[in-house]
């Protein structure tokens, strides 16, 4: 079943894109859940992110990813309605972004990206901001880490997508538009499969070789002055919950650049 999840969302996702799908692997309902990184947030951070309720029940609640462990730094972390994102001071863009998804949730349609705008993060010092003239006539889209689609259960929720600090720059057309989408639709139906998914989602800036032989890092920033960091490529690591924690829970990880011809492939880690 894993491998045939894994080739799903290849096909569904990178076709024309370059893709690596790891298949992190598969932890049943006796497992103990990993223990939380040293670099985790205390929880009362942790646990100030809003959460869809019905009635007395949470529907979603991005702040679950911290009972597996921290993603990754956590400075400037803004809690969301439906995800959490930390930002990246030095290359204006999102370090991480953590969202939870459910069938329940994704029911909703109370917002409308239509009435939604575009906005600077003005918790973030304004000389570290991402700014909406960064992108003006840069040839980006500004490209949601965590999709406006996965936060239609009300406009609050929609409208906090469009902040800066869940976007980077992408490519737009055959990408954004294109195989992104199609990678963020395949997280979505997953929740017809399984309880609840979470998922992690943010940019890369991997080195290439080059003529010389070497490893290089080297990237485009967009804004004048230059101010945006383009990253080289872009991850999602998707973690499918069969029930509540700490139960079966199954997980992959998609690496995905905006060029090239398909690559996609798969790696089991025992």
């Amino acid at each position: 079943m894993a491998k045939a999840m894994l080739l799903i969302a290849a096909a569904s996702a990178s076709a024309g894109a370059a893709v690596t799908a790891i298949f992190l692997g598969r932890r049943d309902g006796q497992s103990q859940p990993a223990a939380a990184s040293t670099t985790a947030p205390p929880p009362a951070l942790a646990t100030t992110t809003g959460s869809l309720q019905s009635g007395s029940k949470n529907i979603i609640d991005p702040s679950g990813w911290f009972s597996y462990g921290a993603p990754g730094p956590t400075n400037d972390l803004a809690p969301r309605t439906s995800f959490i994102s930390v930002y990246d001071r030095r290359m204006r863009n999102p370090a991480w972004v953590a969202e939870h998804i459910t069938a329940e949730s994704l029911s909703g349609a109370k917002g409308d990206r239509k009435n939604s705008v575009f906005l600077e993060d003005q918790a973030v010092p304004e000389r570290f901001r991402a700014r909406l003239k960064d992108y003006f006539r840069s040839g980006y889209d500004r490209g949601h880490m965590a999709p406006a689609a996965d936060a239609k259960f009300n406009q609050k929720a929609m409208d906090e997508t469009f902040y800066l600090t869940n976007m980077c720059p992408q490519v737009g057309e055959g990408f954004n538009r294109d195989y992104w989408a199609h990678l963020e639709d395949f997280c979505r139906r997953l929740t017809a499969k399984y309880q609840s998914i979470r998922v992690i989602t943010g940019p890369l800036y991997l080195p290439k070789l080059d003529s010389d032989g070497k490893y290089r890092v080297s990237y485009e920033v967009i804004g004048s002055p230059p101010n945006v960091a383009v990253p080289t490529h872009f991850y999602k690591i998707i973690l499918a919950e069969s029930g509540p924690a700490p139960g079966p829970t199954t997980s992959v990880a998609f690496q995905l650049s905006g060029g090239g011809p398909f690559a996609g492939r798969w790696i089991a880690v025992s």
